[in-house]
């Protein structure tokens, strides 16, 4: 049998937010990765670098963290007012299995500079701001992704800096239109507060809410936390990860996102564990001084069983929505009342939030949630894939 050479995909390497993602133009897949999801699987995580039993992803463009193990796949839109379908997966590092029941937040803001600079949008401006309408179609929503452009290209180098990342880049503003249907329960359970019961570990008050990804909210204070740690506090932890990911099992049960516990291995990307405190002095993980006047509260949250480095844009959703509807665990945290903005501190700074919401009779409705973010192509070429990774 003759030695068969590795074949080539074209991709594209972004950051997007605080996350890092290898993008693909869906029509650049082998035909066979287009046609069934099981091949498309298999070649989405031998290019990441998964499974690793090493947990490094050293032969795979994944970085050994939920953060840049992720696999994110645009196309021209089949959903009319939309100019592109955007499929985001989540590698599991570790695990034989890819995640695509949610959406990255952060990469969002990376799919309107991707699908211009693939000619996946029509009607550009060569200056001003273009607005990228995306089906995220994972969760079948609409986000829109406002675009600078200069000359006729993506002006991604600019002043603007996200905590968590070390240089600036032009801002990106962000807006998830209606990312809960109206149709749909934002709190799964009807409640703005529930006594989550977790078997083994013990009661707590926590707030269940749909928006952006299904989160579970958490007093930091009742779950033993001050509410202002950083990954090693938690990620070093194994007994903490343990007991984090069956509060996430009991949360998914009770909002009807798995009807066995079992299912949970398959769904780790949702629902997101969080846990919220008012708002007091810390230090950042690249030991940044930062005063409680400067935030309205505090959360952490955890992705794929480890606590994040910063927060996850779609959790940033969840805390932006939660926060502005009075009664909330959040909104208690950030200390109650009317808000349509909050600004939280995260283990490598701050972020501001914010989202628009009525309420129709005892429903409420969330019109759309914001935040700014930045991208930038890191690399765009070709990865190579070794032969036979599909069959």
């Amino acid at each position: 049998m003759s030695y068969k050479k590795q074949f080539t995909v074209k991709a594209t390497y972004m950051r997007g937010g605080t996350s890092k993602g290898t993008f693909f133009n869906i029509v650049d897949l082998p035909k066979e990765a287009q046609k069934d999801t099981v091949k498309r699987d298999k070649l989405l995580q031998r290019i990441i670098g998964s499974p690793d039993i090493y947990k490094k992803q050293m032969d795979g463009m994944g970085g050994a963290s939920s953060s840049t193990s992720k696999a994110i796949l645009v196309g021209k839109s089949e959903v009319k007012n939309h100019d592109v379908d955007y499929y985001f997966g989540q590698v599991s590092i570790d695990k034989d299995f890819m995640d695509w029941s949610g959406n990255c937040g952060n990469l969002s803001s990376a799919v309107g500079p991707f699908a211009i600079t693939e000619g996946l949008v029509e009607n550009i401006p060569d200056n001003g701001i273009c607005c990228v309408r995306i089906w995220q179609a994972n969760i079948k929503k609409t986000i829109l992704c406002y675009v600078k452009m200069e000359d006729g290209i993506v002006k991604e180098m600019g002043d603007y800096f996200i905590d968590g990342i070390t240089f600036s880049a032009e801002e990106i503003q962000l807006e998830f239109v209606e990312p809960v249907d109206p149709s749909e329960e934002l709190f799964p359970t009807g409640n703005l507060i529930d006594d989550l019961e977790v078997e083994g570990v013990g009661t707590f008050k926590a707030t269940m809410i749909t928006a952006g990804i299904p989160t579970i909210f958490l007093n930091a204070h009742e779950i033993g936390y001050k509410g202002i740690e950083l990954q090693g506090d938690i990620n070093s932890d194994k007994q903490a990860l343990e007991r984090f990911e069956k509060i996430r099992i009991a949360g998914a049960l009770k909002m009807g996102l798995i009807q066995d516990p079992k299912e949970a291995i398959k769904k780790q990307h949702t629902p997101k564990v969080a846990f919220v405190s008012p708002a007091q002095d810390f230090i950042t993980s690249s030991s940044k001084e930062i005063q409680a006047q400067e935030m309205d509260l505090h959360v952490r949250a955890l992705s794929m069983q480890q606590l994040h480095h910063a927060m996850m844009g779609t959790a940033s959703v969840a805390i932006g929505v939660a926060a502005c509807i009075q009664g909330t665990l959040v909104n208690i945290a950030s200390g109650g009342g009317e808000k349509d903005t909050v600004t939280f501190g995260h283990p490598s700074g701050t972020i501001k939030v914010g989202a628009k919401i009525k309420k129709v009779k005892d429903k409420f409705i969330v019109e759309k949630a914001s935040m700014s973010r930045s991208a930038r192509i890191i690399m765009s070429g070709f990865v190579h894939v070794p032969a036979g990774t599909m069959d």
